[in-house]
């Protein structure tokens, strides 16, 4: 049996979503211990946790919808990042997974020690991935650099180049059968909640769930409904949504357009990644909005009543398959069939 090190990065919920349905695949093939790192993810895991570090977490300013620079610098411990990429021993290990985390990454350029480079941000090392107009070089230098690995195996929305597939779908939005009860879901965790209801209560005919950190149980404010942020509680709205308005990451508007459900994403201000993200799914009609700000209501009815519907995309290359090329080092296509839009009727 392979003894498999899996690096997981914290920051933020969908690395960790991508890797509750990723593990228990990997186990098929070895024994799996599990590297956290990072420390504002709001999602439990059961996944076999054997290291957590603090690692490199960003830091939000929830009044702007951006990240806090200088405090997210103040926060890194360079000397321990160093330190614990030392005395972390991937040497005892077949195989080393590493899904964006940077001291992983360190750790096998230090020993010497290959590695894969898995998920959404290995597919920026192609240069065919979608950018917006105007390129970021801080954020190009941070895609190539924060972390890496000797081979790269990316997922995003479309098979932009060989070594890209499609997304991982977690089993309960792969087996959902969607309907649509007429609310729209709302998970927008870098702005404040006050800031996000202000505008959503402004919109008094239609009905909204507001995913929130800061509520333990279910509450109701006018039109509002604020929920706390459970996996099986989010999924359960996103099914049964008519659309979901989110932040411009990639596992959350994958699963929207998997649904065929109308989407629309505010990108996080100075977070170059979704900024990309947000070029790319310009390609699936989704609504792209820059702030929660007294003209949301505007960009919502435009949405609602006026806007293109979102189109979805076809699943190319089964996950089973994508673990498969993980662990064996297949980078070619699995499936002959290009990853197409999917018309909506």
């Amino acid at each position: 049996m392979m003894k498999i090190f899996y690096a997981v990065q914290a920051t933020g919920n969908g690395h960790i979503s991508r890797a509750n349905a990723i593990v228990p695949l990997l186990q098929q093939y070895g024994d799996v211990d599990i590297f956290l790192s990072g420390n504002n993810s709001a999602l439990k895991t059961s996944m076999p946790v054997a290291y957590r570090s603090k690692g490199v977490s960003l830091q939000y300013d929830e009044q702007s919808g951006g990240i806090d620079v200088m405090k997210t610098i103040v926060g890194i411990r360079f000397r321990k990042i160093i330190s614990e990429a030392r005395f972390l021993p991937i040497e005892k290990y077949d195989l080393v997974i590493n899904d964006f985390e940077c001291i992983t990454s360190l750790a096998c350029k230090l020993k010497g020690i290959p590695s894969v480079h898995f998920g959404h941000q290995a597919s920026f090392v192609s240069k065919k991935v979608p950018r917006p107009k105007v390129k970021n070089p801080i954020g190009e230098w941070i895609l190539s650099n924060y972390a890496s690995g000797t081979r790269s195996i990316g997922l995003h929305f479309k098979q932009y180049d060989d070594n890209i597939f499609s997304p991982v779908i977690k089993p309960s939005i792969l087996n959902a059968i969607p309907v649509n009860e007429g609310h729209i879901t709302v998970y927008l965790g870098h702005y404040a909640d006050h800031l996000v209801i202000k505008q959503l209560q402004r919109l008094k005919n239609f009905k909204f769930h507001l995913f929130s950190k800061q509520v333990e149980k279910v509450m109701q404010e006018d039109n509002v409904k604020l929920l706390p942020l459970s996996q099986s509680m989010f999924d359960d709205s996103l099914i049964r949504s008519h659309g979901i308005i989110t932040g411009a990451g990639f596992e959350t508007p994958a699963e929207a357009l998997y649904l065929g459900k109308q989407l629309m994403v505010l990108p996080m201000h100075g977070q170059y990644e979704q900024a990309c993200n947000a070029a790319a799914l310009k390609e699936f009609n989704v609504a792209v909005v820059d702030a929660i700000d007294d003209y949301f209501p505007v960009y919502f009815n435009k949405w609602i009543f006026d806007g293109k519907q979102s189109l979805p995309f076809s699943l190319s290359t089964p996950v089973e398959k994508i673990v498969e090329s993980v662990v064996h080092g297949q980078v070619s296509r699995l499936v002959e069939t290009p990853m197409d839009f999917i018309a909506s009727a």
